[in-house]
């Protein structure tokens, strides 16, 4: 399933890229000289990696507008639409510290290194992500927001930082690790891994407000897939994460590119229940058959997969 086909709504990093020898300053078409031999050879570093475009024009879905480049440093570009407020200044720094989050636990995605983060105001409401396999948003890493609001963005507080890190959590779990697509997403649908990714996010960025009111914005959430009243957060995801952590987030995504059927760079086919179970007890080194039954309840079509899955996967284990 192409990530680029994803459209969220409003309530909603194989190897490292280092860049220690970088020393990441935002720039709004300026570079102050360095003064020292030091920040000589930094900026020498700098230079390998292009400025953004100044101006793109979109050309996906309903969108046709020409974006300005607000800001960029070497991790992150940020464009606004003509009706986005020049006051608005808090994805710079927000989106920058998310994307480098992300790239330091999950890896880098493509040779791009930037997040491209596009904000629309007064049209679009909602969102979606592209990643750098897409040729739709020109290859590059992409979250694309919008508001029907006039006053979108002005706080950089609440859904202004979920819907962001939600669209972001879509290019995780889509071009991870040097692969594309996302065999899980039709177990957990648009929401249901971002939600602990956002968790994840907020902590790992000592957000501790945020974390903790995200928690109780989901915690008590229920969805009907893949039964009636599941509850994805409150009895898969935040047990996972309590066992694993961040490490156990990436390990999942680690061992999904290490084992799952792939045609090329895409991952050829979609994950079943038994499938996803025993790759999630891989990550976190936990057998969580008794967890998933509590979580979804437990067929035998649901026994058989998994069964089939240890068979299949043996160099999975826990």
């Amino acid at each position: 399933m192409n990530l680029q086909s994803f459209r969220t709504s409003t309530m909603l990093s194989i190897s490292v890229l280092l860049f220690s020898l970088l020393s990441s300053c935002g720039k709004e078409d300026n570079i102050s000289m360095p003064a020292t031999k030091d920040a000589a050879v930094k900026s020498s570093v700098k230079a390998a990696v292009a400025a953004p475009p100044a101006t793109w024009q979109e050309h996906w879905f309903e969108h046709v507008q020409l974006l300005n480049r607000k800001f960029y440093d070497d991790d992150v570009a940020v464009y606004f639409d003509n009706d986005v407020s020049s006051s608005v200044t808090w994805p710079n720094t927000y989106m920058g510290d998310v994307w480098r989050y992300t790239k330091g636990l999950y890896g880098s995605f493509g040779s791009d290194p930037r997040l491209f983060a596009i904000f629309h105001t007064g049209k679009y409401s909602g969102g979606h992500p592209s990643t750098y396999f897409d040729a739709s948003h020109d290859n590059r890493n992409v979250i694309d927001v919008g508001s029907n609001s006039t006053s979108a963005w002005l706080s950089g507080t609440g859904n202004d930082l979920d819907i962001t890190t939600h669209e972001v959590a879509h290019i995780v779990e889509g071009a991870s690790k040097g692969y594309h697509n996302s065999p899980a997403f039709g177990i957990w649908g648009d929401s249901k891994w971002a939600e602990i990714f956002i968790y994840d996010v907020y902590k790992g960025l000592g957000r501790t407000a945020d974390a903790t009111r995200w928690y109780n914005l989901v915690i008590n959430g229920s969805d009907n897939f893949p039964r009636a009243g599941t509850q994805w957060f409150k009895n898969w995801f935040y047990p996972i994460y309590q066992l694993g952590g961040s490490a156990g987030l990436n390990k999942y995504f680690t061992l999904l590119a290490q084992y799952f059927p792939k045609n090329g760079q895409d991952y050829s086919r979609a994950m079943n229940m038994g499938e996803f179970v025993h790759f999630w007890s891989g990550a976190v080194g936990r057998n969580l058959k008794a967890q998933a039954t509590t979580a979804f309840g437990w067929t035998s079509t649901y026994e058989t997969q998994f069964n089939q899955a240890r068979a299949t996967f043996p160099g999975i284990t826990y």
